[in-house]
């Protein structure tokens, strides 16, 4: 019992820590945001990485969802005779919940390991270290950047992911269903209000920062050799996953 109680606390420990250390290194990025040198360029290649290679997945993801929550949301609705409320159940879910948490999800599995192998293997082939031995802070010339950029894509691929979902619910709401066209807009119009848009922004943002920042983070501290890279590539995903749903319900909660 004794062992057991030890471990817990031990573990407890060193989530506590990691998640000051998570803190610290992103205030360290963001701060170095504003001193000078200023590199837009790397910034504008991060938001190409990040955010323009990411768009057909999160395109095709939001198609999808979309054309799937008309499908069941139709046989629903038509039990109470309400089939013109299927734009609004469409539109709300997605910009509300789906749109955000599902792109950061993708997002996370796409860019986010993407980064996180990248800055890896420049720790174990030493590039952080050279850097810093030619007086370039690799934070400010690695990171930043990254967390920047992060914070500026996802909310764009979040707003793709809704139009295009939306888009795959008038297909098969109005298109292969029958509904409405006018009604499937109209109810949309009725129903989403600014606060659903803004929180969806929020959400975007929120997320974005927390998926660049774990896959900076895990990244920049992997153990060394490829098993260190492959396992920091692993946590990436993992923990993004789990920390875009715990900011969902926060977030959810604060915006009800």
């Amino acid at each position: 019992m004794a062992k057991f109680v030890r471990q817990l606390g031990q573990r407890s420990l060193n989530i506590v820590s990691e998640a000051g250390g998570m803190v610290i290194f992103l205030l360290e990025g963001l701060g170095l945001a504003f001193v000078p040198p200023f590199r837009p360029r790397r910034l504008l290649q991060e938001i190409y990485q990040i955010g323009v290679k990411s768009t057909l997945i999160v395109m095709l993801t939001g198609a999808f969802t979309g054309m799937v929550m008309a499908l069941q949301g139709y046989y629903t609705l038509k039990q109470y005779g309400s089939e013109g409320a299927l734009g609004s159940a469409v539109a709300l879910s997605l910009i509300r919940e789906m749109g955000p948490v599902l792109t950061g999800i993708m997002v996370s599995a796409r860019a986010g390991s993407a980064v996180t192998a990248e800055i890896g293997i420049m720790r174990i082939t030493e590039q952080l270290d050279a850097l810093d031995t030619m007086a370039v802070n690799p934070i400010q010339y690695v990171v930043m950047p990254k967390l920047l950029a992060g914070v500026i894509a996802v909310p764009l691929l979040t707003a793709i992911f809704d139009v295009v979902g939306i888009l795959g619910g008038y297909l098969v709401g109005v298109i292969l269903l029958g509904v409405s066209s006018g009604s499937y807009f109209s109810s949309m119009a009725a129903s989403v209000v600014p606060i659903d848009v803004y929180g969806g922004i929020v959400k975007s943002l929120v997320f974005g920062l927390t998926i660049i920042l774990v896959a900076c983070y895990k990244g920049y501290y992997t153990e060394h050799g490829a098993e260190g890279v492959s396992k920091a590539t692993n946590q990436t995903v993992v923990l993004s996953a789990v920390l875009i749903l715990a900011w969902d319900y926060v977030l959810t909660s604060f915006f009800m």
